[in-house]
């Protein structure tokens, strides 16, 4: 069966911009400019880097290559949780306007939630105001759990657009993502491709619709209502991996991912979401 779903589909932010349900993630490629250039060239118009990955000017160039204009392209970062705090974290904003060239970044995330609560706070207000001067379009927060959430509520301030977290068949991060549906709070899944750590259930689903499993599980995340930041730094890779438009996962086989659920155990990355 065919999807209704596109390259372009996008899901609206909180803040009124819309967010593209497939992105590219450059974490750990320190030669990201090839995958960013292919990933553009085959219809890609969202990047997903960071100021821990050391990369924003290679994702500023690729874009300026590619040729596409800026205002098509969304590109998020993300403050690490050394520079939280309300000074350092302004100077980390301007920091990357300088790393990538733009005069804006259209997301900007706490990166975790490990700098303890003042800071991360303090980071918060932080982005507030750097959206508020029109440096940043949407604010947010990555591997944030219920707590944290519950933590900037508290406080008085508004709520993210995005969480950016874990989340696949093995890790879904179930009462994260369903007090985010409940707020308008649009989650991004990072490492959906589990790193290549497949099981056969996985295989196998996919060999119904002739796709490979990266294929399979990227189709799964943008199904379920998630945004999916696949990482490749393979060109060819990059390009098979968007190739998920032409199939639809039947309810069964949605049904099949989803019992691979192992919660925080099935988690292969860092995955901070119970830091104090």
């Amino acid at each position: 069966m065919a999807s209704a779903l596109t390259i372009n589909s996008a899901v609206k932010l909180s803040s009124g911009y819309e967010l593209p349900r497939l992105g590219l993630g450059v974490y750990l490629n320190d030669d990201c400019k090839p995958a960013c250039v292919a990933a553009l060239k085959h219809g890609y118009r969202h990047i997903d880097s960071a100021r821990m990955y050391r990369n924003e000017a290679q994702v500023g160039e690729a874009l300026r290559e590619s040729g596409v204009p800026r205002d098509q392209v969304f590109i998020t970062s993300k403050v690490d949780s050394g520079e939280h705090g309300f000074e350092k974290t302004l100077a980390a904003i301007d920091s990357s306007l300088k790393n990538f060239g733009f005069d804006y970044i259209d997301l900007m995330l706490l990166h975790s939630p490990l700098s303890g609560k003042e800071r991360r706070l303090e980071a918060y207000k932080a982005l507030i105001e750097a959206r508020n001067k029109g440096k940043v379009r949407s604010i947010g927060v990555s591997n944030y759990g219920v707590k944290h959430l519950e933590e900037i509520k508290a406080a008085g301030l508004e709520t993210p657009a995005v969480n950016q977290v874990e989340l696949h068949p093995f890790c879904q991060q179930k009462d994260i993502v369903d007090y985010c549906a409940k707020h308008g709070i649009v989650i991004e899944a990072y490492c959906p491709l589990i790193r290549g750590k497949w099981n056969d259930t996985i295989i196998n689903v996919g060999k119904k619709y002739n796709k490979d499993p990266a294929q399979t599980l990227v189709r799964w995340s943008i199904q379920r209502g998630f945004v999916s930041l696949p990482k490749s730094s393979k060109p060819e890779r990059v390009a098979s991996n968007a190739d998920i438009y032409d199939f639809e996962l039947s309810a069964e086989d949605v049904a099949a991912l989803d019992a691979l659920d192992r919660g925080k155990e099935g988690a292969i990355s860092w995955n901070p979401v119970d830091a104090e």
